[in-house]
């Protein structure tokens, strides 16, 4: 699909490694990370932590052969809570991938945007130099609190918010320009060029054509083959509904956020509550099927030495 889309940047998941590792074409990489582990040595907790994160950098090197710009790699899901961990795995992936070649300008390390993942992504980045994609971001309050910590770039959710609300509510469909998820990211982007942020607004999760055409105009947006398929097929001109005057035009207050307030304002929208910890269970559950299946690896591969 990269090569027949030519995109600018791609965007790795722990569900979309799963999907991958499962498929017989790349079934070399599976076995490369297992005996990229083993020969590390350690327990076999060890091992298969480290064959995951091999996995993901050698999907991730092989991504950036066929694109220009960068690829992001995710941070462990069970780290969300655990600001000390997700900085320390970051660096790991990021050493990981110099050993294969790949300097830290062409990765985004992606981090759920919980508090302790955005404050990780503010170390990662004045620190570190490492640029962070905020991932699992719903509510406007975790948007506010990643252009305070400086981060390179934002996922805000589309198709999930969407999801929430046909699932809570009467309505079943909206229009695009309705849809709680392309409102969610059209406030979002307006906040950020309102108040000059260089944080890089990056609409994703995407359920049809209708809401991408919607948020024509934003820095980035990522977009599954199957929609791009469907793009592909239409001959419309689009106009950007989002644009740098407009935003500096909107009427909106610029709000800071400390850890509490943070909280608070987050914890008010019971959308983005429900969608993150449940992202969070979703991308921890595929991270362990990942591990169960490395496992027989590495364990099988113990018996043949």
């Amino acid at each position: 699909a990269i090569d027949e889309y030519k995109p600018l940047d791609a965007t790795t998941n722990p569900s979309l490694i799963l999907a991958a590792a499962q498929m017989p074409a790349y079934q070399k990489l599976v076995d490369d990370a297992v005996a990229y582990a083993k020969k590390l040595g350690g327990s076999e907790e060890e091992q298969i932590k480290n064959a995951s994160d091999k996995l993901f950098v050698l999907f991730g090197a092989e991504i950036l052969k066929r694109i220009p710009g960068r690829v992001s790699t995710e941070v462990d899901a069970r780290l969300s809570f655990d600001k000390e961990g997700m900085i320390q795995r970051a660096r790991h992936l990021i050493d990981l991938y110099k050993e294969v070649g790949v300097g830290k300008d062409r990765i985004l390390i992606k981090l759920s945007s919980t508090w302790e993942g955005i404050q990780a992504g503010r170390v990662l980045e004045a620190e570190y130099g490492i640029h962070c994609n905020m991932t699992l971001l719903f509510s406007f309050a975790q948007a506010v609190a990643c252009a305070e910590a400086g981060v390179t770039l934002i996922s805000p959710f589309v198709g999930r918010i969407l999801d929430w609300y046909v699932a809570n509510g009467d309505k079943k469909t909206y229009e695009p320009s309705e849809d709680p998820g392309v409102k969610s990211v059209t406030k979002i982007y307006n906040y950020y060029k309102k108040f000059g942020y260089k944080t890089i607004v990056m609409g994703a999760s995407f359920r049809n054509t209708g809401q991408i055409k919607a948020l024509t105009g934003c820095d980035y947006l990522t977009i599954s083959p199957k929609l791009l398929a469907e793009l592909s097929k239409e001959h419309v001109k689009l106009t950007p509904t989002l644009t740098v005057k407009e935003a500096q035009a909107c009427n909106l207050e610029k709000i800071h956020l400390d850890e509490k307030a943070f909280r608070w304002h987050h914890n008010e929208d019971q959308m983005a509550v429900e969608k993150l910890s449940d992202g969070i269970r979703r991308f921890a559950a595929d991270a362990v099927k990942l591990e169960r299946m490395l496992k027989v690896g590495v364990v099988s591969h113990s018996s043949h030495v």
